[in-house]
């Protein structure tokens, strides 16, 4: 079954890549008619790569690398300057 779908490009300056997901998935997960394709594929990341860190911290076997805590800090505050709420506020998920 063909649909219709949407290519993003995650670009640095100096390397890129693209993600085509389906274009029904990326309405699906719209918040708000005003939010942009880049947008909602930005929150998700953003939301991935931040369980991601915290799984790393909270979930993994032994003590964590200084590095890594101090990594998820700084995601964490990026997470809630993004949202406006913190990660364990939006996902009810707490320490």
């Amino acid at each position: 079954m063909a649909t219709d779908t949407v290519t993003l490009t995650i670009d640095d300056g100096e390397e890129s890549d693209e993600l085509t997901v389906p274009s029904e998935l990326v309405d699906i997960l719209r918040e708000s008619p005003d939010e942009t394709d880049p947008q909602v594929v930005g929150d998700i990341a953003m939301f991935g790569m931040t369980q991601r860190i915290h799984s790393a911290v909270h979930h993994a076997q032994g003590e964590p690398d200084e590095q890594i805590v101090a990594l998820e800090e700084e995601t964490s505050e990026l997470f809630e300057e993004r949202f406006g709420q913190s990660f364990a506020e939006l996902t009810g998920h707490d320490h």
